[in-house]
């Protein structure tokens, strides 16, 4: 059996999240690392006002995520596998040492900077629980204006779809899954139209800034949002990083082929608990927890487990 660590995206943010990482070295050694990248404490993208900003957003959630696998690792909790859900997609490029942390720190600053700049206000997403990708997809259709799109986006279950776009038509859209039967329809703390055609432009500026930075191949394999898959080499990682602005991410398939390759334990790391429930409702035979369950040791038992099992 094996174990796979899961990055969160947006939508886990809250503030004070990376004053609420473990108190160890390795997080304060990542934070400062980032700091000095930065020019300022990232520290300081964590408070109230800093997370209405989502460039802000992106960097506390990169910065956390960096910082708690540091301290696993510090530990000796090391995963099989690793995947990210949007903007943990850069985290855990980082963690299987694909890229490095102030190469990392460069493309998520210039991907935040371009979503806000792009769309800075009109805009953003929501999630409907209870209907199908197909279903959510015609919805979108009839919701849609032609100065107000609206699209299906993210697959993270096969009954949990994302859908982006302008406000008025985001709002349509979720009016319209709940008449159609859907369990749930809200809005998502995400103030960009993520996932979606109307993010190409910022698309091709992440692509420009990847171009220049280098990639290497995982050490540990790293499952892709765009295509549900693990990948093995640097230009297959760069190219679905370039894909995690404008295009959907197919969660539920990636996590099912990590399933398929003996993946048992399902351990999201900080913050948040969003990615390791969705493990736990699409396979009932996997373990899946997440690092707000209990102190970093707890993984690193955990992880023993699986190995001695």
């Amino acid at each position: 059996m094996s174990s796979a660590f899961l990055f969160p995206g947006q939508g886990e943010q809250y503030p004070g999240m990376l004053h609420d990482l473990p108190a160890h070295p390795s997080a304060a050694a990542v934070l400062d690392e980032i700091s000095a990248v930065l020019g300022h404490d990232v520290r300081a993208h964590d408070d109230e006002r800093a997370l209405r900003s989502n460039a802000s957003v992106q960097l506390a959630l990169f910065a956390s995520g960096v910082a708690a696998w540091r301290t696993l690792d510090a530990l000796g909790a090391r995963p099989d596998y690793v995947a990210g859900h949007s903007i943990g997609s850069f985290a855990a490029a980082v963690a299987a040492g694909a890229l490095a942390l102030p190469d990392a720190v460069t493309a998520v600053r210039a991907r935040g900077h371009a979503m806000e700049t792009a769309y800075p206000h009109g805009y953003g997403m929501g999630v409907v629980l209870g209907l199908d990708e197909r279903t959510v997809t015609r919805l979108a259709e009839q919701a849609g204006r032609p100065a107000q799109p609206v699209y299906a986006t993210n697959v993270n279950a096969p009954r949990q779809i994302a859908v982006s776009g302008a406000d008025p038509s985001v709002d349509r859209l979720l009016a319209l899954a709940l008449a159609n039967g859907a369990a749930k329809a809200r809005r998502l703390a995400v103030d960009v139209p993520s996932h979606c055609p109307l993010m190409a432009g910022p698309e091709q500026e992440l692509a420009a800034v990847l171009s220049r930075l280098p990639l290497t191949r995982p050490r540990i394999p790293w499952a892709g949002n765009r295509g549900g898959r693990t990948l093995r080499s640097a230009d297959a990682v760069r190219e679905d990083l370039v894909h995690s602005v404008a295009h959907p991410v197919r969660w539920h398939d990636a996590t099912s082929v990590l399933h398929e390759r003996g993946v048992r334990l399902f351990v999201q790391v900080w913050p948040g608990d969003s990615l390791a429930r969705l493990a736990r409702a699409a396979f009932p035979d996997a373990r899946a927890t997440s690092m707000r369950a209990g102190p970093p040791e707890h993984i690193l038992q955990l992880i023993r487990r699986v190995v001695s099992a």
